[in-house]
């Protein structure tokens, strides 16, 4: 099968990440078992969705990982041209929700396979593709505690970068806070403990933080992605939900605004108490340690200069567990999480040569 015929399989499954993507997960290990490639499932805690790992070539140290995420973004409230789970190819471009992020890259890797099998590689290839990226990078730890006992000499994540090789970018860190008081007739206020004034007290100092690093031209990003809170105008809310993330460059700046959020946490109205915690962890990607991964994917055709990239991966993972990594895939991350996302055929077939060059890599030992 070709690139794009695989990609229109693999669009085709509804993979959204609060359903399950065990449909695409067994296709592909049925793709691959009929290549003579055994895939391991990894499922998640409630069984409704898995990661699968495979291995082509010897079961030694040394080899490649390349890595791509199931899940795709939603498409409600989108004015699509046409059916996002079925790909349409228009002026060159094939559309479809995940064509781009990050479909389009695992299809290139799995059309390979046959290829990656006739040949005596003398390092394995290890094709991972995890679940529920999107919301947290929630599968991918899993895979690389298995992938450590495989010693691979790096890893590619093939997020939409153009070819071009990502060397770092900022971490995620996602945040939850739920504000409790107790509500009562609005007439008389004191008899409750209102939710939401805390609720934006916290939103005022993270909104001050953000403005300050705007103010200092820092990498540094926060966002209040969510505020839900009360009942009606005339009733006391007794409940109310902070959903916000930041994205910090390093430490010092994540110490800071957890300080921030602590002494906001510990000034609480009397009544109100406070359940936080942090829903979402993926760490930054550094260029230390990543030159035999750059090294490689410049080997496999990347392009050069390296990129520094806006948006958070998995590959914070694996460079923590000690496997050097880069990103680099097709497609421009501009084009994804949009209504008609889509990817070029050029960049499917940029990807094929990648992926042949992949081979010839794991060939030469």
């Amino acid at each position: 099968m070709t690139t794009t015929e695989i990609l229109r399989r693999l669009v085709g499954f509804d993979t959204t990440s609060h359903r399950s993507n065990l449909g695409l997960i067994h296709w592909v290990a049925d793709f691959l078992a009929g290549h003579g490639v055994d895939a391991q499932l990894l499922p998640s805690e409630d069984g409704r969705k898995a990661n699968l790992l495979a291995r082509i070539g010897p079961d030694a140290a040394g080899g490649m990982v390349l890595s791509g995420h199931s899940d795709v973004v939603p498409v409600a409230g989108q004015a699509w041209r046409s059916d996002p789970f079925v790909l349409a190819e228009r002026d060159g471009r094939l559309h479809g929700r995940g064509a781009v992020d990050m479909k389009g890259f695992i299809a290139a890797c799995l059309s390979a396979v046959p290829a990656w099998q006739r040949q005596p590689l003398r390092r394995p290839i290890h094709l991972v593709i995890s679940y529920d990226e999107e919301v947290g990078c929630l599968g991918v730890p899993s895979l690389v505690e298995r992938l450590v006992e495989q010693a691979p000499a790096l890893a590619i994540v093939g997020e939409p970068t153009q070819m071009r090789i990502g060397v770092r970018h900022r971490g995620f860190l996602g945040h939850r806070a739920l504000f409790t008081g107790l509500a009562a007739h609005s007439s008389e206020p004191a008899l409750g403990a209102c939710a939401v004034e805390p609720a934006a007290h916290l939103v005022t100092r993270l909104a001050g933080l953000r403005r300050r690093f705007a103010r200092e031209g820092g990498h540094a990003t926060l966002n209040i992605g969510r505020i839900d809170g009360g009942t009606a105008i005339n009733i006391v809310p007794g409940r109310c939900e902070v959903l916000w993330e930041c994205r910090p460059p390093d430490e010092a700046t994540a110490r800071l605004v957890h300080d921030a959020v602590r002494e906001v946490l510990a000034g609480l109205p009397p009544g109100v108490t406070v359940e936080a915690q942090q829903v979402a962890a993926v760490p930054p990607l550094s260029a230390r340690g990543s030159d035999a991964a750059v090294a490689a994917a410049r080997e496999l055709g990347a392009l050069w200069p390296e990129a520094d990239l806006p948006f958070g991966t998995e590959a914070g993972f694996f460079q923590r567990a000690g496997i050097p990594a880069v990103v680099c895939g097709p497609g421009a991350i501009a084009q994804a999480h949009q209504p008609d996302e889509w990817i070029a055929a050029d960049q499917l077939s940029a990807t094929d040569r990648f992926m042949q060059a992949a081979g010839g890599w794991a060939l030469a030992g």
